[in-house]
């Protein structure tokens, strides 16, 4: 992601702002303080992911380095995780994470999208009908998010344009495709994040390309 260079900035929270009605419902992200999201997205973890605790490596029992400590224990339901990628394992270029209750497909930004841009190319366009085809199959009647994220290059401004864009050019494909499909009467939440809820280290290149990412989220029927 393309864009001037500002200090590092304190993170910001987003929340939902308005809603369209219409067949389908569009929610708009504004920025709201800190903490006032109710609902941020299944990959919001911790807001600066950290470098690997230390191993001594020396060590026959691999104890921590001196001084280290573990982090809290946390229970995560994710059922399977499945990449695709053509480059490498390391850089999926579309990652699909079904849990216990959502189904989340995060599509990294270059593969949708040329450098600082929100056009889609014409490869983008059919994965999106892809995943539109899998919502579709599943009969989703729940409300369908697509969050668009950024690195933290640039300033926070441009970032959280820039991701609004792209998840809202991502929204535009899913909702066309699944009226053509015969599903047209879905709600969806679209917003754009920016540099907030990093997955990967931003200090790195490999890491900021995993950060440059839209998601899109559902929630099954039970069976």
């Amino acid at each position: 992601m393309a864009g001037p260079r500002s200090r590092p900035r304190p993170r910001r929270g987003a929340a939902a702002a308005g809603v369209l009605t219409a067949a389908l419902a569009l929610v708009c992200a504004v920025p709201l303080p800190a903490g006032a999201d109710p609902n941020p997205p299944p990959t919001a973890g911790d807001p600066t992911p950290s470098a690997p605790v230390p191993i001594d490596a020396t060590s026959p029992d691999l104890k921590l380095a001196q001084g280290a400590t573990l982090a809290p224990p946390k229970v995560l339901d994710i059922v399977s995780v499945t990449d695709q990628g053509s480059v490498s394992a390391s850089q999926p270029e579309e990652r699909q994470e079904t849990s216990n209750t959502t189904v989340t497909y995060a599509l990294q930004a270059e593969v949708l999208f040329t450098k600082d841009s929100a056009k889609l190319s014409a490869t983008a366009t059919s994965r999106i009908q892809a995943i539109a085809g899998d919502i579709n199959a599943q009969h989703v009647t729940s409300a369908i998010r697509v969050f668009g994220f950024t690195d933290n290059l640039g300033s926070s401004a441009h970032g959280d344009v820039l991701s609004k864009q792209r998840a809202t050019a991502v929204y535009n494909v899913l909702a066309a495709q699944l009226s053509t499909l015969g599903d047209p009467g879905h709600t969806f939440q679209v917003r754009g994040y920016g540099e907030q809820y990093p997955i990967a280290d931003n200090s790195s290149e490999s890491g900021r390309r995993e950060n440059r990412r839209v998601e899109i989220t559902f929630t099954p029927p039970a069976s």
